[in-house]
């Protein structure tokens, strides 16, 4: 049975290390159990409480499983390889105390690479990593889901992700070409899919045996066509809503939860609309969001 979840990000929690103030994790769980969730991803180093008994205590309180747990690493970087390993690892032990089902979703350091965050959303072949930094992020991330697999359990999914080096459907499609369909799994992204290029539906059907984890969130198209033309950063799309409330934009996730349904899809759906901190309605948002997947049947 397909479950739904929420993240922290949806109330501007985000690992980019942002200035702005933002809800505590008291609040932000008391907010996501009103509004009708039953899940949570982990959200940024230190958000949510990280030692196993309390973190354990706090998932207990507000009565939500943790599904997962985001760890962002400079994947075409070798020398970022030793450290990235350590944190996702520190991550993994952790989140197996609590919750042994749950998945390390792993992703390229988004956002720090200024030529990628500068041009996301419009991409080009020519703005993709070279031969050599190709090998180099797939090692890593098969080290890394090696290294978090052998030691807790856990399965890595990887999240294509814009403003990082994995943004296309054609650069998704060549890293998990490139590793083991049994270490790594993908974390599809609808609304990354779609202002990365791509078409939802489509990307699904080509991924599907590969997807482990499933994260819902919708693309203004409007704002996404204005952000190309008025070649936006990353960030200043997101400032301006590209990543809008669910059915507000182009992702048809009518079709998409049919099809998830249609191949036995039965992991957990996180609902992220992801906002800057300080920014928009996260509690307000978050009913709307739950309601919309309600008519869904889901």
């Amino acid at each position: 049975m397909i479950r739904v979840a929420n993240a922290p990000c949806s109330w501007g929690v985000l690992e980019f290390g942002l200035e702005g103030e933002t809800a505590d994790w008291r609040q932000f769980m008391s907010e996501l159990v009103e509004s009708g969730y039953r899940g949570t991803e982990l959200g940024d180093p230190g958000f949510l409480p990280d030692e196993p008994d309390a973190l354990a205590d706090a998932l207990a309180e507000f009565g939500l499983p943790l599904v997962g747990a985001f760890v962002p690493v400079a994947l075409a970087d070798r020398a970022a390889h030793d450290d990235g390993r350590e944190t996702a690892l520190r991550t993994a032990r952790l989140v197996s105390a609590v919750a042994p089902d749950a998945l390390i979703v792993l992703a390229d350091d988004n956002g720090t690479v200024e030529a990628r965050t500068r041009r996301a959303g419009r991409i080009s072949p020519g703005d993709g990593l070279d031969d050599g930094a190709w090998t180099t992020f797939v090692d890593g991330t098969e080290q890394i889901a090696r290294a978090v697999r052998d030691e807790t359990g856990l399965r890595t999914v990887f999240h294509h992700h814009c403003g990082g080096w994995i943004e296309t459907p054609a650069e998704t499609a060549r890293l998990l070409d490139a590793t083991d369909p049994d270490l790594v799994g993908l974390c599809f992204d609808t609304g990354h899919w779609t202002f990365g290029g791509g078409d939802a539906l489509e990307g699904l059907r080509r991924h599907r045996d590969r997807v482990w984890h499933v994260h819902f969130k919708d693309c203004d198209a409007d704002v996404a066509a204005m952000s190309r033309g008025e070649e936006l950063a990353y960030f200043g799309s997101v400032q301006n809503g590209v990543f809008c409330e669910l059915g507000h934009g182009a992702v048809d996730f009518d079709a998409v939860l049919s099809f998830l349904r249609d191949t036995d899809y039965d992991g957990w759906i996180v609902v992220e609309q992801d906002v800057l901190p300080g920014m928009g309605t996260p509690l307000e948002s978050a009913f709307r969001n739950r309601e919309f997947l309600r008519k869904l049947g889901l």
